[in-house]
């Protein structure tokens, strides 16, 4: 008999973190953590072979062809409907190119070929499970971004991505989409900030931490996150004005400097004419492990099927 557990699955580029999660109490399954790393220039069957061995690790006490499914919280290029691996050039998992991640993951699980194992973006997971478990549950429709390497964003309506309606990309993102010079990847990740950094101040810096650190002290150095703040607010206010989102969720190690760029960020809400709640997520990676594994909520499920 099918439990009402899943497995959620957070694929990073040299870690995996797993842990099962209840669809009935909508909540993570505490000790059920497992974090491993993960050689993402290794070959095909060393990756997948770290996959499996922490999805059976964190199932350890049950059966797993039992459970509800697995999901996975997955960087692309991927075919999430098919279970297609399409990494190419992107610095990690080149080996999987063309690999059915999905029947793999079957085969090295021992289980049948219609067990629930489902994907989906990880910038998409975090957002579901912020909308099932953090702070923005108790609104409808929510704008969840995550700021760290690359800039991540999802619109949320009742715990579904929306995409291609309300002037939204056809794919639901908005790193591709045209931001002065460049694209907005190229302004809100870490590799804008240590640009301007080095810009400014004139020397090399490791990340956005050491750049917080000194903006205590240094005027020059804490004009960069109001830069920031100033760039992303105008950036995001057509957005969730268009959506009529009824609130900002903000993920990724950038938001641990929240409180760097918090007043400009609002200042620009208030030039548009905005007025909703920012929540800092305090789920984390926990969010994608709570949206990958509601993948296996088979209403949820099929109803995401028919957006994105």
């Amino acid at each position: 008999m099918k439990t009402k557990i899943a497995v959620g699955t957070d694929i990073g580029g040299s870690h995996v973190t797993c842990q099962l999660f209840d669809l009935e109490k909508y909540r993570l399954i505490e000790n059920t953590l497992v974090r491993k790393k993960v050689n993402g220039q290794a070959t095909d069957d060393e990756i997948l072979n770290s996959w499996a061995e922490a999805i059976t690790e964190t199932c350890e006490g049950f059966v797993i062809s039992d459970l509800a499914g697995i999901g996975f919280a997955m960087p692309g290029p991927f075919d999430y409907p098919g279970g297609i691996a399409w990494f190419e050039n992107v610095g990690k998992f080149d080996n999987l190119h063309g690999v059915d991640v999905r029947k793999e993951i079957q085969n090295r699980l021992q289980l049948e070929t219609d067990f629930p194992v489902r994907f989906l973006n990880d910038a998409a997971c975090f957002a579901v499970g912020e909308s099932v478990q953090g702070e923005a549950s108790k609104h409808r429709r929510l704008l969840a971004i995550t700021l760290g390497t690359g800039f991540g964003a999802t619109f949320i309506d009742n715990h579904l991505p929306v995409a291609g309606k309300y002037e939204i990309p056809e794919d639901g993102f908005l790193y591709r989409v045209p931001f002065r010079d460049a694209v907005a990847d190229e302004y809100f990740s870490t590799r804008w900030f240590i640009r301007e950094y080095e810009s400014v101040i004139g020397r090399n810096i490791v990340g956005v931490k050491e750049i917080a650190e000194e903006a205590k002290s240094d005027e020059k150095v804490a004009a960069i996150f109001t830069t920031f703040g100033e760039n992303l607010g105008g950036f995001l206010v057509p957005w969730l004005t268009r959506f009529e989102a009824d609130c900002l969720v903000i993920g990724g190690n950038i938001s641990a400097a929240y409180p760097r760029f918090e007043t400009v960020l609002k200042n620009e809400f208030e030039k548009g004419n905005l007025s909703i709640p920012v929540y800092i997520s305090t789920l984390q990676e926990d969010a994608a492990l709570a949206g990958s594994a509601y993948l296996c909520d088979n209403d949820f499920y099929a109803q995401l099927n028919l957006v994105v």
